[in-house]
């Protein structure tokens, strides 16, 4: 089955939003054995958009349009899609008695224009909203089925899995279908990481292996086609295992929604560790992306930003003396920073930040030059020195993610 997202919304055109309803439908699509070809947005516009839907259906079996469906005048897709099928909208008694009962419950007056989003197509499946207003409808004529979906994706997630989903199983069972996994690493760049997996990735038929750099990391999402999940399972674990044979000590972890902070902050909840911070040219940064991991405050007591020599003496207690010895930018103050951000917080981790964000020099040290250093209860204090290229922004998250992957490196060596 051939496939299409149409994305209706002038604020998309305009990039006041960004249009993460195709990605999510594409993947989900994917699993379900549809292929999708084309992603088109267009915006509150009738004309343009009852033309895209002539084009659509001379090239897609079904064609996925998402916004568009609410009370106000922009709000024409049903009214595009009914023209277009030459089918009368009529009202789903279901949605109309939920209309209803939000203002009776929300005690506040319904104007009529929200009935408008009980509107089905005349011959159409309505399709429930679980956490709005707007139904979705899924019609088919002659070769080509439309699925209307609400544009919010806090509405169109949730109809999609408890009621899209199973639709579409019932409805369009495919003969083959994707399984895909994502591979996350730190430490290998994406140029270093296909050269190193080049024979591999050369051969590859099925399962497939795609790689996607991000900012200090890199991606692999291996995708199987198969005819059951069980199959797609076995192959991209055969993948996934000759993969980890070549590049797996740069490996941290699964999924598009993993990150470094939750995988660090995930290895201390399982071990009940605890650990703190020290900055000085991260300044906090380290711990707002431990912070914005969900259950954070197991494990993140507190920490400190120490920016100037005279907080590094003052809150950590750095000696004068060594800071005049040998400046902040070296291995002897991130190891102190640590040490004692470490002792007056009693945890088990710390972690040391102090550096050269730029664009000036500082001490003779160059914009990126940056020392990390880590602190452990009952082990051995450290300091490392980095070079971080790039700008000032980057400088400074490069040196956060280098501070989560000693962390977690450092708890991994403790079995």
């Amino acid at each position: 089955m051939k496939s299409e997202i149409i994305a209706v919304g002038t604020e998309l055109l305009l990039g006041q939003v960004v249009n993460t309803n195709a990605t999510f439908l594409s993947e989900e699509f994917a699993s379900l054995g549809v292929e999708v070809y084309y992603h088109t947005v267009v915006g509150d516009n009738f004309q343009r958009l009852t033309d895209l839907l002539q084009e659509a259906e001379k090239r897609s079996d079904l064609i996925v349009l998402c916004g568009g469906l609410g009370p106000t005048e922009d709000d024409l897709t049903k009214q595009a899609v009914a023209e277009h099928l030459h089918r009368d909208l009529i009202i789903d008694e279901a949605g109309a008695e939920r209309v209803q009962e939000f203002f009776t419950f929300s005690k506040r007056p319904m104007t009529e224009n929200n009935m408008q989003q009980a509107l089905t197509i005349e011959g159409g499946i309505s399709i429930p909203n679980p956490t709005g207003l707007a139904i979705g409808t899924l019609i088919t004529k002659a070769d080509t089925s439309y699925l209307l979906l609400p544009g919010p994706p806090s509405e169109l997630k949730p109809m999609f899995f408890q009621h899209v989903r199973p639709l579409i199983k019932e409805l369009f069972p495919a003969a083959e279908q994707l399984v895909s996994k994502v591979l996350r690493f730190y430490g290998i760049g994406e140029s270093q990481l296909v050269t190193d997996l080049k024979d591999l990735i050369d051969s590859q038929t099925n399962p497939t292996v795609a790689p996607y750099a991000k900012p200090n990391e890199v991606t692999l999402r291996l995708t199987a086609k198969v005819a059951s999940e069980e199959q797609g399972e076995k192959l991209l674990f055969e993948m996934e295992q000759r993969i980890m044979a070549v590049v797996g000590e740069y490996f941290y972890g699964y999924g598009d929604d993993n990150s470094l902070e939750a995988t660090t902050v995930k290895l201390l909840t399982e071990r009940g560790k605890t650990i703190t911070a020290a900055e000085s040219l991260t300044a906090g940064l380290f711990q707002s992306m431990i912070g914005s991991v969900q259950g954070a405050s197991k494990v993140l007591k507190g920490g400190f930003v120490t920016y100037s020599e005279e907080m590094k003496e003052t809150l950590l207690g750095i000696p004068e003396v060594l800071i005049k010895e040998h400046g902040v930018v070296s291995e002897a103050c991130a190891a102190a920073m640590a040490e004692q951000a470490r002792k007056l917080t009693d945890t088990d981790y710390a972690v040391a930040f102090t550096g050269v964000a730029g664009p000036d020099s500082l001490e003779g040290h160059p914009p990126g030059t940056v020392w990390i250093g880590i602190a452990e209860r009952g082990g051995k204090t450290t300091a490392e020195k980095f070079h971080f290229t790039r700008d000032r922004q980057y400088i400074r998250y490069s040196s956060a993610m280098k501070g989560l992957d000693l962390i977690r490196r450092a708890i991994l060596k403790k079995k």
